[in-house]
């Protein structure tokens, strides 16, 4: 292999890998008020109800489909009876409605990003690299899901195998070589995502708030008197300090 195959499929992952780790470490321990999605729905609802869900749940599908694509192996499907055929419908159908879905939620978050003032100006540099990554990385991986119907690369036995591999600590860059162009793009910037993710917004992925769901109420109750309450005590009665006139 030429040394730009061996940078990219063989050194590069691990450097972009150990950012990850050690970024979100780091700002865990030094930036924990940062550590948020940085909420701007206080400025813009009405868009924001709409793309909101649809991009996260495109997104958790899509995440899904790589779980089920890249970390388990065709043998396994092969041995429960899930031949490759039935798989690649599965993953073509399921993937091209995720990615349509998170490309569609994606949009509506830019134009509101983009066209409430507000909002605008809560956005920060590394929001805007951020968002612009994520949206390259997102379509790149709809171009493979759709070209999927035409070409008769199986990733399954090349990308997928590389990229497990990697956390194997026996990687093999040559199956990623002769991968088509969109799969080595597409792989090229997911992993510089990574090696952003921990300087960004998406750190919030990591912080689900579960402890939500079990909390106990909160109880508001009013300072007036009602039917029920205990007498005030005595000596704390309004004065009078206004003089009257006899």
């Amino acid at each position: 292999m030429s040394v730009w195959n061996t940078f990219i499929w063989l050194i590069y992952p691990y450097i972009c890998l150990t950012i990850f780790v050690l970024g979100h470490i780091g700002r865990y321990r030094y930036d924990k008020f940062g550590w948020t999605s940085r909420s701007s729905q206080m400025y813009e609802s009405r868009i924001l109800r709409w793309a909101n869900p649809m991009f996260h749940f495109g997104i958790l599908a899509v995440f899904m489909g790589h779980v089920m694509g890249l970390g388990i192996p065709q043998t396994w499907t092969d041995a429960v009876g899930i031949s490759e055929t039935t798989y690649h419908i599965m993953a073509v159908s399921v993937g091209a409605i995720a990615g349509f879905c998170t490309i569609a939620g994606l949009i509506g978050l830019l134009y509101r990003r983009r066209f409430t003032k507000a909002v605008l100006g809560a956005t920060t540099k590394m929001d805007k690299v951020m968002y612009a990554m994520l949206g390259l990385v997102v379509v790149l991986g709809l171009i493979n899901t759709v070209s999927g119907v035409a070409t008769t690369y199986n990733y399954r036995e090349g990308v997928s195998i590389w990229f497990r591999s990697i956390f194997y600590f026996n990687p093999q860059p040559e199956l990623m070589v002769v991968a088509p162009l969109s799969f080595q793009l597409h792989g090229i910037f997911a992993i510089l995502l990574f090696a952003l993710w921990p300087f960004t917004r998406l750190v919030h992925v990591f912080t689900a708030p579960i402890g939500y769901i079990f909390r106990p109420y909160v109880l508001y109750r009013s300072r007036d008197d009602h039917e029920g309450s205990r007498a005030r005590r005595r000596g704390w009665d309004k004065v009078d300090t206004i003089p009257r006139r006899r």
